[in-house]
C-alpha cells in the first residue's frame, strides 16, 4: 500500500486501504456516531464491502442521497442535515463520505458547516475522485447551476482509495475521471504523458501506480499553494471552457449532458488553442494533444449559437479579476502557467477550433 502526506491527512493507496481505514477507527474511539453518506450506485456497490472488510462500521447511520452533480446543491444539502439532526448527531460524530466527486464535495461540505464542523473521512469510489477530489480541501455545492459557487477549504481526517471499487464503475465513468490524469500530465509532467497517453483504458493492476502518481502531483501543487492564491489555478486547465460547456448542458434537457471529463477533454483541446496563440505552446504538440483527447473521448461538434452561453458562464469563474477571465494554459507539454487573460474573440476562436477538430475525429 502507498500513502501520501497531505495537510494534516494521509491518502492511503492501495488493496489494504480499507483495512486502514478500520485500524483508524480502532485507534480513535472517541466518535460518538457514524454517518455513511452514499448515493444509490455506492450503496449497492461499495457499501457491502466496507461493511464486510470494517465490521465495526454495522451500525453507522446510511444516508442515501441521488447522484450526479445535478444533486450536489443547497436542497440535499439541507435533507443530509435534517437527517443528522434527527439521528441527534452531535460534534464528536464523524461522517464517512463513500463515493465520487459529488458525495466528496458535498459530503465535506455538509460536516465542515454541521454544528460549525465535525470530523470526516473520504471513500473515494471513482477514478475522478481518486485522482482530483481525494486532494486539496476543496469542499462545496453548486449555485444556480454554477459549478462549486458555495463551499469552504477544509480537510478530511484521512482520504482511503481502495482501486477495486473501479471495477464497480461504468466505462464512460472511468473514462471521465482519466481526463484528470492526462491534465496532471499536461501541466506538470511531461514523461507522465508519454505514459498515460498511451494506457488502454480497461480494468488493470496499473491503477494503483497511476493513481499515485497523480495524487502526487496534485498534492505538491496544493501544499505549495492551498487556498489557490497562485500555482493551485494551473489545476484549472481545460476547466475554464470546459466548466462552462459541463454546466450549460446539464442544466438543459434538450442537450445531451457531458460528463466532468468528457466536458473538460473539450476544455482541454480549447484551451490547447489559447495556449498556441498565448503562451508558446508548439503546433506539433497541440496536434498530439488533439490526437490523444480524440483516442479516449467523444468530441461532440458543438452548435455555434451556444457559444455566448458558454461565454456567459465563463464570466462567473472563480479566477476571473475584475470581469477579466482568466486561464491556465500550456507552455509546452510538462509546463504551464496560470493567470492568463484573454478576450472573448480569443475564446470564441478556441471553440471554433474545437468544433473544426472535432469534425475531423
Amino acid at each position: 500500500m502507498l500513502s501520501i502526506k497531505s495537510q494534516g491527512y494521509s491518502v492511503h493507496i492501495g488493496d489494504n486501504s480499507l483495512l486502514q481505514l478500520g485500524q483508524f477507527i480502532k485507534d480513535h474511539q472517541e466518535y460518538s456516531q457514524y454517518f455513511i453518506i452514499v448515493d444509490e450506485n455506492t450503496l449497492q456497490n461499495c457499501l457491502p464491502i466496507l461493511l464486510q472488510q470494517i465490521p465495526s462500521l454495522k451500525d453507522a447511520e446510511v444516508i442515501e442521497t441521488e447522484s450526479g452533480e445535478v444533486n450536489k446543491n443547497i436542497e440535499v444539502v439541507t435533507q443530509v442535515w435534517m437527517a443528522m439532526s434527527e439521528f441527534h448527531a452531535d460534534r464528536k460524530a464523524l461522517v464517512i463520505n463513500l463515493g465520487g466527486g459529488v458525495i466528496s464535495d458535498m459530503g465535506g461540505f455538509i460536516a465542515s458547516t454541521y454544528k460549525r464542523g465535525i470530523h470526516f473521512l473520504n471513500i473515494a469510489t471513482t477514478l475522478l475522485s481518486q485522482v482530483d477530489a481525494s486532494v486539496g480541501g476543496k469542499l462545496g455545492i453548486d449555485l444556480g447551476g454554477l459549478k462549486n459557487q458555495i463551499g469552504v477549504f477544509n480537510y478530511p481526517q484521512g482520504v482511503f482509495i481502495y482501486p477495486e471499487f473501479l471495477n464497480t464503475l461504468p466505462f464512460e465513468q472511468l473514462r471521465s475521471g482519466f481526463a484528470e490524469v492526462l491534465k496532471h500530465a499536461l501541466i506538470k509532467d511531461v514523461d507522465y504523458w508519454q505514459e498515460v497517453k498511451n494506457i488502454e483504458l480497461k480494468e488493470g493492476s496499473y491503477w494503483q501506480k497511476i493513481i499515485h502518481h497523480s495524487v502526487g502531483i496534485k498534492n505538491k501543487v496544493v501544499m505549495a499553494d492551498p487556498t489557490e492564491q497562485g500555482e493551485r489555478k494551473l489545476l484549472n486547465y481545460g476547466h475554464t471552457i470546459g466548466h462552462a460547456i459541463e454546466t450549460y448542458h446539464l442544466e438543459n434537457n434538450e442537450l445531451t449532458t457531458l460528463l466532468h471529463g468528457e466536458a473538460i477533454a473539450i476544455g482541454m483541446i480549447a484551451e490547447g488553442y489559447l495556449s498556441l496563440k498565448k503562451t508558446g505552446l508548439l503546433q506539433n504538440e497541440l496536434d498530439e494533444l488533439v490526437q490523444v483527447m480524440a483516442k479516449f473521448f467523444p468530441l461532440p461538434v458543438l452548435s455555434k449559437s451556444d457559444f455566448d452561453k458558454y461565454l456567459a458562464l465563463m464570466v462567473h469563474d472563480k479566477k476571473n479579476q475584475k470581469g477579466k477571465i482568466s486561464f491556465s494554459l500550456l507552455n509546452s507539454i510538462g509546463k504551464s502557467e496560470w493567470d492568463v487573460f484573454c478576450e472573448e474573440n480569443d475564446i470564441l476562436e478556441a471553440l471554433i477550433y474545437y468544433n473544426e477538430t472535432a469534425e475531423k475525429a
